[in-house]
Protein backbone atom coordinates (compact mmCIF):
# COMPACT_ATOMS: atom_id res chain seq x y z
CA UNK A 1 0.00 0.00 0.00
CA UNK A 2 1.24 3.00 -0.79
CA UNK A 3 1.98 5.58 1.57
CA UNK A 4 -0.07 9.25 1.46
CA UNK A 5 2.38 12.64 0.41
CA UNK A 6 3.48 14.29 2.77
CA UNK A 7 2.34 17.69 3.24
CA UNK A 8 4.40 20.55 2.11
CA UNK A 9 3.38 22.93 5.33
CA UNK A 10 2.55 21.78 8.48
CA UNK A 11 0.03 24.83 9.52
CA UNK A 12 -0.86 27.48 6.41
CA UNK A 13 -2.27 30.56 7.76
CA UNK A 14 -4.77 32.53 5.21
CA UNK A 15 -4.88 36.04 6.05
CA UNK A 16 -8.16 37.02 5.23
CA UNK A 17 -11.17 35.51 4.00
CA UNK A 18 -12.85 36.24 0.81
CA UNK A 19 -12.95 34.45 -3.04
CA UNK A 20 -9.14 33.50 -3.59
CA UNK A 21 -8.61 31.93 0.04
CA UNK A 22 -11.86 30.20 -0.20
CA UNK A 23 -10.38 28.84 -3.33
CA UNK A 24 -6.58 28.36 -1.96
CA UNK A 25 -8.21 26.19 1.19
CA UNK A 26 -9.95 24.02 -1.48
CA UNK A 27 -6.72 23.67 -3.79
CA UNK A 28 -4.39 22.79 -0.72
CA UNK A 29 -7.54 20.40 0.70
CA UNK A 30 -7.57 18.72 -2.63
CA UNK A 31 -3.70 17.51 -2.87
CA UNK A 32 -3.00 17.22 0.59
CA UNK A 33 -0.34 20.52 0.63
CA UNK A 34 -0.93 21.17 4.42
CA UNK A 35 -1.28 19.58 7.75
CA UNK A 36 -3.72 22.36 9.06
CA UNK A 37 -5.28 25.24 7.60
CA UNK A 38 -5.98 28.43 9.81
CA UNK A 39 -7.09 31.65 8.96
CA UNK A 40 -8.06 35.53 9.79
CA UNK A 41 -10.72 37.88 9.16
CA UNK A 42 -11.81 41.04 11.49
CA UNK A 43 -15.57 40.00 11.80
CA UNK A 44 -17.45 37.54 12.90
CA UNK A 45 -19.62 37.44 10.08
CA UNK A 46 -16.47 36.18 7.79
CA UNK A 47 -15.22 34.34 10.33
CA UNK A 48 -18.30 31.96 11.33
CA UNK A 49 -19.24 30.68 7.53
CA UNK A 50 -15.42 30.20 6.65
CA UNK A 51 -15.52 27.70 9.60
CA UNK A 52 -19.02 26.20 9.19
CA UNK A 53 -18.49 25.19 5.50
CA UNK A 54 -14.83 24.05 6.38
CA UNK A 55 -12.72 26.17 4.32
CA UNK A 56 -9.97 26.37 8.07
CA UNK A 57 -9.72 24.74 11.26
CA UNK A 58 -9.72 27.68 13.30
CA UNK A 59 -10.43 31.29 12.91
CA UNK A 60 -8.72 34.26 14.54
CA UNK A 61 -9.82 37.79 15.18
CA UNK A 62 -6.09 38.91 14.47
CA UNK A 63 -3.49 38.04 12.05
CA UNK A 64 -0.80 37.64 14.89
CA UNK A 65 -2.98 34.81 16.29
CA UNK A 66 -3.17 33.14 12.53
CA UNK A 67 0.28 33.65 12.04
CA UNK A 68 1.74 31.66 15.29
CA UNK A 69 3.87 28.71 14.67
CA UNK A 70 2.49 28.98 10.86
CA UNK A 71 5.37 28.04 8.86
CA UNK A 72 3.59 29.70 5.08
CA UNK A 73 1.40 32.91 5.92
CA UNK A 74 -0.85 34.12 2.94
CA UNK A 75 -1.83 37.91 2.55
CA UNK A 76 -5.01 37.37 1.22
CA UNK A 77 -6.12 41.24 1.97
CA UNK A 78 -6.53 44.45 0.04
CA UNK A 79 -2.86 46.14 -0.76
CA UNK A 80 -3.67 49.02 1.32
CA UNK A 81 -4.09 46.97 4.33
CA UNK A 82 -1.36 44.24 3.89
CA UNK A 83 1.46 46.77 5.32
CA UNK A 84 -0.76 47.00 9.03
CA UNK A 85 -1.08 43.45 8.93
CA UNK A 86 2.30 42.51 8.67
CA UNK A 87 3.37 44.82 11.03
CA UNK A 88 0.76 43.07 13.68
CA UNK A 89 1.86 39.60 12.78
CA UNK A 90 5.65 40.91 13.05
CA UNK A 91 6.15 39.58 16.41
CA UNK A 92 4.66 36.54 15.77
CA UNK A 93 6.58 34.93 12.78
CA UNK A 94 8.75 32.39 13.36
CA UNK A 95 12.26 31.50 11.82
CA UNK A 96 12.17 29.97 8.74
CA UNK A 97 8.29 30.81 7.25
CA UNK A 98 7.67 32.04 4.27
CA UNK A 99 5.77 35.22 3.59
CA UNK A 100 3.77 35.57 0.91
CA UNK A 101 0.70 37.21 -0.35
CA UNK A 102 -1.75 37.28 -3.55
CA UNK A 103 -2.00 40.53 -4.27
CA UNK A 104 -2.44 42.53 -7.90
CA UNK A 105 0.67 45.18 -7.46
CA UNK A 106 4.03 43.77 -6.41
CA UNK A 107 6.28 47.51 -5.71
CA UNK A 108 3.61 48.09 -3.22
CA UNK A 109 3.53 44.74 -1.30
CA UNK A 110 7.40 45.12 -1.67
CA UNK A 111 7.38 48.69 0.35
CA UNK A 112 5.01 48.41 2.59
CA UNK A 113 5.24 44.67 3.85
CA UNK A 114 8.88 44.33 3.49
CA UNK A 115 10.24 46.16 6.15
CA UNK A 116 8.19 44.64 8.85
CA UNK A 117 9.59 40.64 7.66
CA UNK A 118 12.06 39.43 10.49
CA UNK A 119 15.12 38.27 9.97
CA UNK A 120 15.48 34.99 9.44
CA UNK A 121 11.63 35.18 7.61
CA UNK A 122 11.66 34.42 3.81
CA UNK A 123 9.18 37.32 1.91
CA UNK A 124 8.48 36.93 -1.60
CA UNK A 125 5.68 38.12 -2.79
CA UNK A 126 2.92 36.51 -5.19
CA UNK A 127 0.29 36.99 -7.46
CA UNK A 128 -2.04 34.61 -8.58
CA UNK A 129 -3.28 35.59 -12.09
CA UNK A 130 -6.69 33.88 -11.23
CA UNK A 131 -10.16 35.73 -10.28
CA UNK A 132 -14.23 35.94 -11.05
CA UNK A 133 -16.25 38.57 -10.56
CA UNK A 134 -17.13 36.98 -6.81
CA UNK A 135 -16.01 37.35 -3.65
CA UNK A 136 -16.69 36.05 0.02
CA UNK A 137 -15.79 32.86 1.89
CA UNK A 138 -18.61 30.87 -0.60
CA UNK A 139 -17.56 32.02 -3.71
CA UNK A 140 -14.42 30.07 -3.96
CA UNK A 141 -13.47 26.05 -5.18
CA UNK A 142 -10.12 24.31 -6.02
CA UNK A 143 -9.95 24.52 -9.52
CA UNK A 144 -9.73 28.76 -10.12
CA UNK A 145 -5.65 28.03 -10.12
CA UNK A 146 -5.59 24.83 -12.73
CA UNK A 147 -3.35 26.25 -15.86
CA UNK A 148 -3.09 29.48 -14.97
CA UNK A 149 0.22 31.16 -14.10
CA UNK A 150 1.31 32.88 -10.48
CA UNK A 151 3.92 35.25 -10.55
CA UNK A 152 6.52 35.42 -7.50
CA UNK A 153 8.34 38.40 -7.19
CA UNK A 154 11.31 37.85 -4.73
CA UNK A 155 13.76 40.32 -4.09
CA UNK A 156 17.06 40.26 -3.89
CA UNK A 157 18.91 37.71 -1.72
CA UNK A 158 15.89 36.11 -1.09
CA UNK A 159 16.76 32.23 -0.42
CA UNK A 160 16.40 30.26 -3.60
CA UNK A 161 14.87 27.23 -1.28
CA UNK A 162 12.07 29.05 0.18
CA UNK A 163 11.31 30.69 -3.58
CA UNK A 164 11.20 26.78 -5.00
CA UNK A 165 9.31 25.68 -1.82
CA UNK A 166 6.60 28.26 -2.62
CA UNK A 167 6.31 27.71 -6.27
CA UNK A 168 6.02 24.25 -5.68
CA UNK A 169 3.07 24.74 -3.67
CA UNK A 170 1.66 27.19 -6.10
CA UNK A 171 2.12 23.98 -8.70
CA UNK A 172 0.73 21.81 -6.58
CA UNK A 173 -2.52 24.41 -6.12
CA UNK A 174 -2.81 23.79 -9.97
CA UNK A 175 -1.00 27.28 -11.44
CA UNK A 176 2.02 27.31 -13.22
CA UNK A 177 4.94 29.64 -11.76
CA UNK A 178 7.15 32.33 -13.71
CA UNK A 179 9.34 34.41 -11.50
CA UNK A 180 9.69 37.93 -12.58
CA UNK A 181 10.67 41.11 -10.95
CA UNK A 182 8.48 43.19 -9.01
CA UNK A 183 8.31 46.50 -10.93
CA UNK A 184 8.28 44.73 -14.53
CA UNK A 185 4.71 42.52 -12.83
CA UNK A 186 3.00 45.96 -12.23
CA UNK A 187 3.83 47.19 -15.91
CA UNK A 188 2.77 44.13 -17.48
CA UNK A 189 -0.12 43.93 -15.20
CA UNK A 190 -1.44 47.51 -15.70
CA UNK A 191 -2.03 46.49 -19.37
CA UNK A 192 -3.38 42.82 -18.80
CA UNK A 193 -5.60 43.47 -16.20
CA UNK A 194 -5.67 47.24 -14.00
CA UNK A 195 -6.48 49.60 -17.62
CA UNK A 196 -8.88 46.48 -18.53
CA UNK A 197 -10.67 46.93 -15.38
CA UNK A 198 -10.67 50.65 -15.42
CA UNK A 199 -12.43 50.62 -19.01
CA UNK A 200 -14.96 48.82 -17.65
CA UNK A 201 -15.67 50.36 -14.61
CA UNK A 202 -15.61 53.44 -16.84
CA UNK A 203 -17.75 52.09 -19.62
CA UNK A 204 -20.10 51.06 -17.33
CA UNK A 205 -20.98 54.55 -15.91
CA UNK A 206 -20.74 55.76 -18.91
CA UNK A 207 -23.59 54.01 -19.97
CA UNK A 208 -25.66 54.15 -16.83
CA UNK A 209 -25.25 58.48 -16.99
CA UNK A 210 -26.45 58.60 -20.44
CA UNK A 211 -29.41 60.87 -20.27
CA UNK A 212 -31.05 59.67 -23.56
CA UNK A 213 -30.95 56.14 -22.66
CA UNK A 214 -32.66 54.49 -19.03
CA UNK A 215 -31.26 52.06 -16.99
CA UNK A 216 -33.81 49.66 -18.18
CA UNK A 217 -32.87 50.44 -22.17
CA UNK A 218 -29.28 49.29 -20.63
CA UNK A 219 -29.97 46.64 -19.30
CA UNK A 220 -32.36 44.91 -20.94
CA UNK A 221 -30.51 45.42 -24.29
CA UNK A 222 -27.03 44.73 -22.94
CA UNK A 223 -25.16 42.79 -26.04
CA UNK A 224 -22.61 40.69 -25.10
CA UNK A 225 -19.88 42.49 -24.79
CA UNK A 226 -21.22 45.19 -22.55
CA UNK A 227 -22.46 42.15 -20.53
CA UNK A 228 -18.53 41.45 -20.38
CA UNK A 229 -18.04 44.68 -19.20
CA UNK A 230 -20.24 44.62 -16.40
CA UNK A 231 -18.90 41.02 -15.37
CA UNK A 232 -15.47 42.62 -14.94
CA UNK A 233 -17.11 46.12 -13.07
CA UNK A 234 -18.74 43.60 -10.61
CA UNK A 235 -15.45 43.44 -9.06
CA UNK A 236 -14.73 44.45 -5.61
CA UNK A 237 -14.50 47.89 -5.52
CA UNK A 238 -12.05 47.98 -2.23
CA UNK A 239 -9.60 45.84 -3.66
CA UNK A 240 -9.91 47.53 -7.07
CA UNK A 241 -9.17 51.13 -5.72
CA UNK A 242 -6.28 49.84 -3.34
CA UNK A 243 -4.80 48.75 -6.77
CA UNK A 244 -5.44 51.82 -8.73
CA UNK A 245 -3.48 53.78 -5.76
CA UNK A 246 -0.79 51.65 -5.61
CA UNK A 247 0.16 50.87 -9.24
CA UNK A 248 -0.85 54.54 -10.20
CA UNK A 249 2.35 55.23 -12.46
CA UNK A 250 2.14 52.04 -14.63
CA UNK A 251 -1.31 52.26 -14.77
CA UNK A 252 -1.38 55.91 -16.13
CA UNK A 253 1.58 54.87 -18.56
CA UNK A 254 -0.57 52.13 -20.11
CA UNK A 255 -3.62 54.69 -20.27
CA UNK A 256 -1.34 57.12 -22.38
CA UNK A 257 -0.53 54.70 -24.74
CA UNK A 258 -4.09 53.31 -25.01
CA UNK A 259 -5.08 57.36 -25.21
CA UNK A 260 -2.97 57.50 -28.46
CA UNK A 261 -4.14 53.95 -29.77
CA UNK A 262 -8.09 55.20 -29.37
CA UNK A 263 -6.85 58.47 -31.10
CA UNK A 264 -5.86 56.93 -34.04
CA UNK A 265 -9.39 54.65 -33.68
CA UNK A 266 -10.85 57.88 -34.12
CA UNK A 267 -9.33 59.38 -36.55
CA UNK A 268 -9.47 56.04 -38.86
CA UNK A 269 -13.38 56.29 -38.32
CA UNK A 270 -14.10 59.71 -39.14
CA UNK A 271 -11.97 59.43 -42.53
CA UNK A 272 -13.03 56.15 -43.62
CA UNK A 273 -10.16 54.59 -43.40
CA UNK A 274 -10.99 51.22 -43.85
CA UNK A 275 -8.25 49.45 -44.63
CA UNK A 276 -6.98 50.76 -41.16
CA UNK A 277 -9.67 49.65 -39.08
CA UNK A 278 -9.98 46.08 -40.84
CA UNK A 279 -5.94 45.79 -39.63
CA UNK A 280 -6.41 46.68 -36.30
CA UNK A 281 -8.40 44.45 -35.59
CA UNK A 282 -7.45 41.64 -37.07
CA UNK A 283 -4.39 41.94 -35.32
CA UNK A 284 -6.28 42.34 -32.10
CA UNK A 285 -8.43 39.09 -33.36
CA UNK A 286 -4.78 37.64 -33.15
CA UNK A 287 -4.04 38.49 -30.16
CA UNK A 288 -7.35 36.26 -28.64
CA UNK A 289 -6.33 33.51 -31.11
CA UNK A 290 -3.02 33.66 -28.98
CA UNK A 291 -4.90 33.44 -25.95
CA UNK A 292 -6.36 30.57 -26.11
CA UNK A 293 -4.48 28.80 -27.87
CA UNK A 294 -2.13 29.40 -24.64
CA UNK A 295 -4.49 27.92 -22.76
CA UNK A 296 -5.49 31.15 -20.85
CA UNK A 297 -8.53 31.09 -22.34
CA UNK A 298 -11.44 28.77 -24.00
CA UNK A 299 -14.20 29.97 -26.59
CA UNK A 300 -16.51 28.28 -24.20
CA UNK A 301 -18.47 30.94 -22.07
CA UNK A 302 -17.78 31.26 -18.09
CA UNK A 303 -14.41 29.91 -18.41
CA UNK A 304 -12.62 29.67 -14.88
CA UNK A 305 -16.42 30.40 -13.27
CA UNK A 306 -18.17 27.27 -11.67
CA UNK A 307 -21.03 25.51 -13.41
CA UNK A 308 -24.10 26.58 -13.32
CA UNK A 309 -25.17 22.98 -13.64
Amino acid sequence: MTAAPQPMFERVALIGVGLIVSSLSHAIRRRGVARSIVGHAQSAKTRDPALRIGLVGSVYATAAEAAHDADLIILCAPIGACGRLAQDMAPALRAGAIVTDVGSVKGAIVREVGPHIPAGVHFIPGHPIAGTEHSGPESGFAELFDGRWCVLTPPNGTDKAAVDKLAAFWRACGSNVEIMDADHHDMVLAITSHVPHLIAYNIVNTARHLERVTDTEVIKFSAGGFRDFTRIAASDPVMWRDVFLNNKEAVLEMLGRFSEDLTALQRAIRFGEADTLHRLFTEARATRRGIIQAGQDTEAPDFGRRSKS
